[in-house]
């Protein structure tokens, strides 16, 4: 089915009030573009390391939003002029023109579905949960991932890297914290690997769905791979029940930013000699991450790789 896209043109100033006119009048699901940047609070828990370079704002703002073609557009499209109007009173609407267009009905959640194939990480085959096993990969140690709406199918570098620094690392005996878990692949993995257990974090509620979805596909017990939605960094609670001087092994691909601050708390969960492998690091930040490293007395880098534009930097706990 066709939809009819409308996009209004209006400005940067009458967004918001643009959107609650929307949904009042009974629109759902616009889509906003403009040129201004993204504030600390809007990208945290964004799993990006850089952000786009943005051309200057102009103050022009695009609210585009979508009617089924059987519906009664004519009736939609009189209130939102009828809205406008009144909202003209007390915000500048700008150019206030609305273009139509239609576009195709595509299932946007799953649609990505279809670039998600099995792959292979040295002797692992890393492979969606809907996909059959390649024949010429029935011999290599499996992992079924279904992403859902959490991060982490495991065909980025960095999710990869760290992939291979669990290999070296891992033993029967590794207790393992997951920081930043997504859809717990790097958890699985390392139980996987021969871990005895997992204990995983994430700031997203949908990781959580994740992990729990993920797990039975492994046949992972529930015991042996706990997880909590929070904030290792500055969450007290959160840092409680994580628990202090427990873990073998840490790992974290996430940002170099949160990494930076990581590096500071993680210190208090390893245990004596624990190993913290990180991720998540483009290279033009690899020199601030590994001065972050240096000024902790806490750790000694002794590994650092690399895949394409990114990079994995481990460390010891030296005390």
């Amino acid at each position: 089915m066709k939809w009819k896209k409308f996009t209004l043109t209006t400005t940067t100033e009458a967004v918001d009030l643009v959107s609650s006119m929307f949904d009042e009048i009974g629109i759902e699901g616009i889509e906003i573009e403009d040129n201004i940047p993204l504030t600390d609070s809007e990208t945290k828990g964004m799993f990006i390391d850089i952000l786009p370079d943005l051309p200057p704002d102009d103050g022009v703002a695009k609210v585009s939003f979508y009617l089924e073609p059987d519906s009664d557009i004519e009736g939609m499209m009189k209130k939102v002029e009828e809205s406008l109007e009144e909202l003209s009173l007390f915000v500048d609407l700008g150019a206030r023109t609305i273009e139509e267009s239609e576009t195709e009905d595509k299932d946007w959640i799953n649609n990505w579905k279809q670039f998600f194939k099995p792959f292979t990480v040295d002797n692992i085959l890393i492979k969606p949960t809907w996909e059959e096993i390649p024949e010429e990969d029935k011999d290599k140690l499996l992992i079924q991932i279904d992403p859902g709406t959490a991060f982490g199918t495991g065909q980025h570098e960095t999710t990869q890297l760290c992939i291979r620094q669990l290999r070296k690392y891992i033993t029967e005996d590794t207790v393992l914290l997951d920081v930043g878990t997504g859809s717990g692949i790097l958890g699985i993995t390392a139980l996987k690997l021969g871990a005895k257990e997992v204990f995983g974090t994430d700031l997203d509620e949908n990781a959580i769905t994740a992990v729990k979805q993920n797990m039975e596909a492994n046949d992972i017990p529930e015991e042996q791979f706990q997880v909590l939605q929070g904030n290792i960094i500055d969450d007290t609670e959160v840092q409680e029940t994580v628990g202090f001087e427990k873990y073998d092994v840490v790992v974290a691909n996430i940002l170099a930013d949160v990494i930076m601050m990581l590096q500071k708390e993680i210190p208090v969960h390893l245990k004596k000699d624990g190993i913290f492998i990180t991720s998540g690091i483009i290279n033009t930040k690899e020199e601030a991450v590994r001065e972050a490293f240096a000024a902790n007395e806490a750790f000694e880098v002794i590994e650092v790789t690399y895949q394409g534009e990114w990079v994995s930097v481990t460390a010891r706990k030296r005390f």
